[in-house]
């Protein structure tokens, strides 16, 4: 995900965008997007892009020129077309294509399956399903340690007790009783 559509800006079809993305300025010359719009990704030429300070810009769309326009895209969630990402060195990745991935970790071997990734504020985490259960990987190099794209695996340093958590019923901290009488 590239980011997402915050606000419009303006009367004319300008719109406020977050660029959730290490490097903003990389994406000033983008030409297009996609908008993902009732689960389907449309395109939009970008006809120009002021960057703004904070990972925020302001973007007019090809043929988004009215207030009403630009309001029907607000809260969409914006994807670069797949040919334009740059290449990743060994063992990186894009979140999108790790969907499916087996997660194996060194210590316990295979563990189930990456059903999607949830891109925080404070942390990305990596959702994978285990023995019936979602279980949240933080996306930390500590414990995501590489995507193996010929095995479509995920190898992984999961942290002592995280599967744990998860798995047992009463993980939750129960209050102690109170032995006076």
């Amino acid at each position: 995900m590239l980011g997402y559509i915050v606000r419009t800006h303006g009367t004319k079809g300008e719109l406020t965008i977050h660029l959730d993305v290490d490097y903003p300025e990389e994406y000033e010359e983008m030409d297009s997007v996609f908008v993902e719009i009732k689960g389907e990704l449309v395109p939009y030429f970008v006809e120009r892009i002021n960057l703004q300070k904070q990972s925020k810009a302001i973007v007019q769309f090809e043929d988004i020129n009215t207030i009403e326009k630009a309001q029907a895209l607000v809260g969409t969630a914006l994807y670069m077309p797949l040919d334009t990402l740059e290449a990743l060195e060994e063992g990186q990745f894009y979140y999108h294509e790790i969907q499916g991935y087996r997660v194996v970790d060194q210590q316990l071997g295979e563990l189930g399956t990456v059903k999607d990734v949830y891109a925080q504020n404070a942390q990305d985490l990596i959702a994978m399903e285990y023995q019936g259960v979602e279980v949240l990987i933080p996306t930390v190099n500590e414990i995501v340690l590489r995507a193996d794209r010929l095995n479509r695996q995920l190898l992984v340093n999961l942290p002592e007790g995280l599967l744990e958590v998860y798995l047992d019923p009463n993980a939750e901290a129960e209050p102690e009783e109170d032995d006076a009488d």
